[in-house]
C-alpha cells in the first residue's frame, strides 16, 4: 500500500469524528478522546484488511475495472458490464482511470459508507433516546459490528451503501423530512436491487402520516438523476434504470446460497420452481399482513411501532424469498441493531440476527461450515417471534394524550382569572 491508501483512510477517520461533532455529541473531553481512541481502532482494523484479495474480487470486480480501463474509463458506461447498477459500475468506472490499485479504492468506498451508516443508525438512536453515550454506543456498535468489517474492509463489498441509504432513509422519515427519506430509499434502490427488502416500510410511513403520496416522485428522479453518466455515455435510459432488474438472472437458480432463508431447511426439494414461488407469495403476504396492521393503526402507531415495523420487513423479506446469498442480511443486521440502540430490552434480536449473517460470511470467507446454515434460520425465526410479540404490546398503547402548548395553558389561565361579566372586582 502506497501513503495515498493510508492518507484516505484516516481521511475517512476524521470525516467520522467530524459527522460526531457536528451532531453534538461530542459533549465533554471524555466523549472526544474515547471517540478519537475507538476510532483508531476500527480503523486500524479496516487498515488490515485491505491487502486480503476474495474470489469475488478477482474474477469479478477486478475484471469490470480493467474492462473500463482499457475501454475509456466513464465512456464505457455505454456498455452492459457486470450485474452491478450503473451508480456502482460508475465509481469503478473513475477508479480506473486512478494511480491507486482498484483493490484500495473499491474497499474505501465501502468504508465511506460504513461511516455513513453509523451516522445513520446514531441519527435513529438519537430520535429514542437523547443522551449522548446512547447515541455514541449506536455509532461505535456499526464500526465494530463483525459483518460490517468483513463486508466492507476484507471481502470488498459494496452493501454498506445501499444499506447506508435506507437508513438515513428511515431517518428522515422519523425526522418528518418526507422528501429526503424518499429521496435516500431511490438512492439505496439505485444503487443495488435488494432495497425491495427495505421500500415496503414506506408504505408503513405513508399510511402513518409521516409521508405523502406527491413525495414517491423523488423516487424515480433520484434513480434517473444517478443513472446520467451512462446515459451521456450512450446508453439507453431505460436500459440504465433497469440493469438490476435484468440481471435477476444471474443470482442463480438455487433456492439458497448460504443464507440463513427459510430454505436453509431444505436440502433436496422435488420442484425448485414452485417452491420459489412459495416463498415470494409468503414474502408478499407478509408485507401485505404488516400493511393491514398498520392501516388499522393507522393514527395511532408509534414511531417505535414504525421501526419494529421496518426491522421485521428487513428480516422476513428475504427469509422467505429464494435465491438468497450470504450477504442479504445485511440489512437486517443494521436494523436489529438500530432498534436494539433505540429500546435496549431488544438489543438480542441484532445478536441473533448477527449470528445468523455470520455463519453465511464464514461460509464464504473459509469455504466451510462452522455450523449448518438452518441454525441461523432458527435464529431468525426466535427473533421475528420476539419482534412480532413486541410490535403487537407496542401497538396496543394507548397513544399519549396531546399535551397542551405553553400559549394554550397561559390563555386558560388568563381566562379562569378575568371576572364574570357584570360583576365589580371585590
Amino acid at each position: 500500500m502506497d501513503i495515498t491508501v493510508y492518507l484516505l483512510l484516516i481521511a475517512e477517520a476524521v470525516l467520522a469524528l467530524a459527522l460526531l461533532q457536528l451532531s453534538g455529541v461530542l459533549k465533554k473531553p471524555w466523549h472526544v478522546l474515547l471517540s478519537g481512541g475507538l476510532l483508531a481502532l476500527a480503523f486500524l482494523l479496516r487498515g488490515v484488511c485491505l491487502d486480503y484479495e476474495t474470489l469475488d474480487y478477482q474474477n469479478f470486480l477486478a475484471a469490470w475495472v480493467d474492462y473500463f480501463r482499457q475501454n475509456g474509463g466513464l465512456a464505457a458506461l455505454r456498455e452492459s458490464i457486470g450485474n452491478y447498477n450503473v451508480p456502482y459500475l460508475t465509481f469503478l468506472a473513475l477508479f480506473s482511470q486512478s494511480a491507486v490499485k482498484d483493490l484500495y479504492l473499491i474497499k474505501l468506498l465501502s468504508i465511506f459508507f460504513d461511516v455513513i451508516l453509523a451516522w445513520g443508525v446514531m441519527r435513529i438512536a438519537g430520535h429514542f433516546a437523547k443522551s449522548a453515550e446512547r447515541q455514541l454506543l449506536a455509532f461505535f456498535l456499526v464500526l465494530f459490528w463483525p459483518t460490517v468489517i468483513l463486508n466492507s474492509a476484507l471481502w470488498g463489498q459494496c452493501d454498506s451503501i445501499y444499506v447506508a441509504f435506507a437508513v438515513l432513509s428511515i431517518a428522515m422519515a422519523l425526522e418528518d423530512r418526507p422528501w429526503l427519506c424518499v429521496t435516500a430509499m431511490g438512492a439505496s434502490f439505485a444503487f443495488k436491487l435488494q432495497a425491495v427488502f427495505f421500500i415496503p416500510a414506506l408504505l408503513l410511513f405513508l399510511l402513518r402520516g409521516k409521508i405523502q403520496w406527491k413525495h414517491l416522485l423523488a423516487f424515480p428522479i433520484i434513480n434517473v438523476v444517478l443513472v446520467l453518466p451512462a446515459v451521456l455515455a450512450g446508453r439507453g435510459m431505460w436500459d440504465a434504470l433497469t440493469v438490476g432488474l435484468q440481471q435477476t438472472g444471474s443470482i442463480g437458480d438455487g433456492l439458497n446460497y448460504n443464507s440463513p432463508s427459510v430454505f436453509a431447511f431444505f436440502r433436496n426439494v422435488a420442484n425448485p420452481t414452485e417452491a420459489g414461488h412459495f416463498g415470494i407469495l409468503s414474502a408478499a403476504l407478509v408485507i401485505a399482513m404488516v400493511a393491514v396492521v398498520f392501516f388499522w393503526k393507522r393514527k395511532t402507531a408509534s414511531d417505535l411501532a414504525l421501526l419494529m415495523g421496518t426491522v421485521l420487513l428487513a428480516i422476513a423479506i428475504p427469509f422467505f424469498l429464494p435465491h438468497m446469498h450470504d450477504r442479504y442480511f445485511y440489512g437486517a443486521d443494521m436494523f436489529s441493531l438500530v432498534l436494539g440502540c433505540a429500546a435496549l430490552p431488544l438489543m438480542p434480536l441484532a445478536l441473533l440476527c448477527e449470528f445468523a449473517s455470520g455463519l453465511g460470511y464464514h461460509a464464504y470467507l473459509k469455504m466451510r461450515y462452522l455450523l449448518l446454515m438452518h441454525w441461523g434460520s432458527w435464529a431468525l425465526i426466535i427473533a421475528m417471534g420476539v419482534l412480532v410479540l413486541s410490535l403487537i404490546r407496542e401497538l396496543s398503547k394507548k397513544p399519549d394524550p396531546p399535551k397542551k402548548s405553553s400559549a394554550i395553558k397561559k390563555s386558560s389561565a388568563s381566562k379562569a382569572k378575568k371576572p364574570a361579566a357584570g360583576k365589580k372586582k371585590a
